[in-house]
C-alpha cells in the first residue's frame, strides 16, 4: 500500500512523511525527488532543457511507478510518498499504473491557508551555505502557489484533505496515521487494469451524436482521451466485448451487434506488447440518449462529442490515425484492414 502525500510545494510534505513512516507499522519513505535528481545524470542536457519540470518527462513518471513497486516488493509494508501532483493527468497516469500492479493508494492532501503557506515558504532554508540556491527553491514554491489553487477543486474531490495550518509536521503525521487506521483516508477509487504480459486484443466502439461528432471518454486511470471500449476477455467475441464495455462504461445497451469499421494490428513497441485493435460503429445517439450517459467515477471522468479536427488534438497519434480511417470506412461502407494505423 502507498500513502501519497500531496499538497503545495513548501507545505511540509517531506517532514510530515518522515514522521508518518515512523508512525505507521511497516512504514518506509520514498521521495520521488530523488528520482528527479537522478535524471540529471541519466538524461542528456538537451532533453532536460526541453522541459521546465521533470514531472513533464514521461520517463520520470514511469520511473516513479517502477521504483515504488520495486521498493514495496523488497520491503513490503506501507510506502509513504511525499510528492506534489498538480496535473490531474499525471495523477491518473501514475496512480493508474500503480493500480495495474495491484498497488493500492491512499491519497492525502496536506492543505493550509495561503498566508500560512507563504510564511512557511519564506522561512525555508534548504541550503544554509548557498543562499542563492535556497532563494531559487523558495521562488519555485512561490511560482506554484497559483497552480496549486487551480488544482484544489479536483484535489479535494480526489483526496482526503488534512488542514495542517495549526499543526507541526509530527501532529500532521499523527492525523494522517489516524485517518489511515480508521479508513477515512480511503483507497483511491481507480480502476485496476492489469498490465499486459503479451499481445492483447481490444475493442472500441464509436458512438455519434446528431451532428455526426464522435464520442470520446476521459479515463481516470491513464492520461489522455480514448474511445469507449476495452480489452477483449478470453473466449469473448470482439464485437460482444465492445457491447459489454459500452454498457459498463456509459450505461448504454446497444440494440444490435455493432458493425466493424477497422481492425488495426498495433506492432509491439517496448515496453508495450501491441496486438489487435478493433473499432466498431455503435451508431448515432439521440439527444435524449446522450443526456442519459452514465460515468462510473472509478473508471471515467468525463465524455465529449468532438469533430475529427478536435479529436486530432485530443488523441495520441496512433489512436487518431485509427479513428481517421474508421471514419473513412464508415463513409465507404466497408471495413478496412490496418497495420500500425495505416491501410494495407
Amino acid at each position: 500500500m502507498i500513502v501519497w502525500l500531496n499538497g503545495a510545494f513548501g507545505a511540509g510534505k517531506t517532514s510530515t512523511a518522515k514522521h508518518l513512516a515512523e508512525l505507521i507499522p511497516g512504514g518506509n519513505l520514498y521521495d520521488p525527488e530523488v528520482t528527479g535528481g537522478a535524471l540529471r545524470y541519466l538524461l542528456p542536457p538537451k532533453r532536460l532543457s526541453e522541459v521546465h519540470d521533470y514531472q513533464d518527462l514521461p520517463v520520470w513518471r514511469s520511473m516513479v511507478v517502477d521504483t515504488a513497486a520495486a521498493l514495496l516488493a523488497e520491503l513490503g509494508g506501507v510506502l509513504v510518498v511525499p510528492m506534489t501532483l498538480l496535473r490531474q493527468e499525471y495523477r491518473d497516469e501514475i496512480f493508474g499504473a500503480l493500480a495495474s500492479r495491484r498497488i493500492k493508494v491512499r491519497h492525502v492532501l496536506l492543505d493550509t491557508d495561503e498566508t500560512i503557506l507563504r510564511g512557511r515558504i519564506e522561512g525555508r532554508v534548504e541550503f544554509p551555505d548557498d543562499p542563492a540556491h535556497s532563494e531559487s527553491v523558495r521562488q519555485w514554491a512561490r511560482d506554484h502557489i497559483a497552480p496549486y489553487r487551480e488544482a484544489l477543486p479536483w484535489l479535494r474531490e480526489d483526496a482526503l484533505t488534512v488542514d495542517t495550518g495549526g499543526l507541526t509536521p509530527r501532529q500532521a503525521a499523527e492525523r494522517v496515521a489516524a485517518a489511515v487506521r480508521d479508513g477515512s483516508a480511503a483507497y483511491c477509487p481507480i480502476v485496476q487494469t492489469p498490465q499486459p504480459t503479451a499481445a492483447t486484443v481490444a475493442s472500441g466502439v464509436l458512438l455519434f451524436d446528431e451532428h455526426d461528432r464522435v464520442l470520446l471518454v476521459d479515463p481516470t486511470y491513464k492520461a489522455g482521451w480514448e474511445f469507449p471500449g476495452g480489452v477483449v476477455e478470453p473466449g469473448e467475441a470482439p464485437a460482444r466485448a465492445g457491447v459489454r464495455e459500452v454498457a459498463e462504461e456509459l450505461g448504454i445497451e446497444l440494440a444490435a451487434v455493432p458493425r466493424l469499421l477497422v481492425v488495426d494490428w498495433e506492432p509491439p513497441k517496448p515496453p508495450g506488447f501491441g496486438g489487435l485493435r478493433f473499432l466498431f460503429d455503435g451508431g448515432r445517439l439521440t439527444g435524449a440518449e446522450a443526456r442519459r450517459l452514465l460515468l462510473p467515477g472509478a473508471e471515467l471522468r468525463g465524455w465529449r462529442f468532438v469533430t475529427e479536427r478536435q479529436a486530432e488534438e485530443m488523441l495520441p497519434a496512433v489512436r487518431f490515425r485509427r479513428l481517421r480511417w474508421a471514419l473513412r470506412a464508415r463513409e465507404f461502407g466497408r471495413a478496412l484492414n490496418l497495420e500500425g494505423g495505416e491501410p494495407v
